[in-house]
């Protein structure tokens, strides 16, 4: 152990030119730490950070593959058919921040209630993106616990930040949930993929393959020429787990042949510039 800081068998953490500080601590470390961090964030909250060595344990194999295709109003749709609705932390918050925000614009710049509305500000808007990241550190565990192989759309969350949609999607934290899945998935030995955001999930028949029309947003169920009726979301998370499966076979190889060096008669467009002998 670095002989600059050591975990006392008490819980306190003995820190240089500190002295012994009382921890809450949220896990057991898994081995020795090497090093420690302490940072402060926004809210006056201390936060005490590890380097450990630990190796991740695989899971079980299970027999179970999802796609998993997100969105606002629902959260997650899988395409087992069910739906997590989205918690909307932010917008649940949005009547308190509201307050405390216009309490802090009254106060004069400089001041120490002003310094003091900044901190209430800032430990509200902590406390909202905690029970987010407990929430999605939840439902991600769960996912890659029970299924071996998980497969979610690529999304341009920066481009969609750009829109109205902007605080929804600040919201739904898409980014660091397929983060969560990745990590996880990697950890726990399951195998995670990210489809071609290009692909057309939602119009395209999850039955026979046939691409329908593009339906606006309030259109949430369409009938295909094959007969078959699909749900929007639950219909874009098959054609998701299917692509995912395409793409990957499962040792993880590409199951698409790599590209192929042209012959050196196919290497030109017109047959007169070839070289002699080609």
């Amino acid at each position: 152990m670095n002989a600059r800081f050591k975990v006392l068998p008490n819980g306190c953490l003995r820190l240089p030119k500190v002295g012994d500080v009382e921890v809450r601590w949220s896990r057991d470390l898994p081995a020795e730490p090497t090093s420690v961090t302490v940072v402060k964030d926004a809210a006056g909250r201390y936060f005490a950070s590890f380097v450990v060595q630990a190796g991740g344990a695989p899971l079980p194999p299970s027999d179970s593959e999802i796609g998993i295709d997100l969105g606002l109003t629902h959260f997650a749709i899988r395409s087992d058919g069910s739906k997590i609705v989205a918690p909307q932390f932010l917008r649940k918050a949005a009547r308190r921040l509201r307050k405390l925000q216009k309490s802090l614009s009254r106060k004069e710049c400089g001041s120490n209630n002003r310094r003091k509305a900044v901190v209430k500000v800032a430990k509200a808007h902590a406390k909202v993106a905690d029970t987010r990241r407990d929430w999605l550190h939840k439902l991600s565990t769960t996912i890659v616990r029970d299924n071996q192989a998980v497969y979610v759309e690529e999304l341009c969350v920066a481009g969609l930040g750009r829109t109205r949609l902007a605080k929804s999607v600040h919201d739904a934290g898409w980014a660091t949930f397929t983060a969560m899945l990745e990590y996880k998935a990697a950890r726990a030995g399951r195998t995670f993929g990210k489809v071609d955001r290009f692909l057309p999930s939602t119009r395209m028949c999850s039955d026979c393959g046939q691409l329908g029309d593009k339906q606006p947003l309030n259109v949430r169920s369409w009938t295909c020429p094959c007969g078959a009726t699909h749900d929007r979301d639950v219909n874009a998370a098959r054609n998701i787990l299917a692509a995912g499966r395409a793409d990957s076979n499962d040792r993880g190889a590409q199951v698409r042949p790599g590209p192929v060096p042209a012959q050196r008669r196919e290497a030109v467009t017109r047959r007169e510039l070839a070289p002699a002998g080609a």
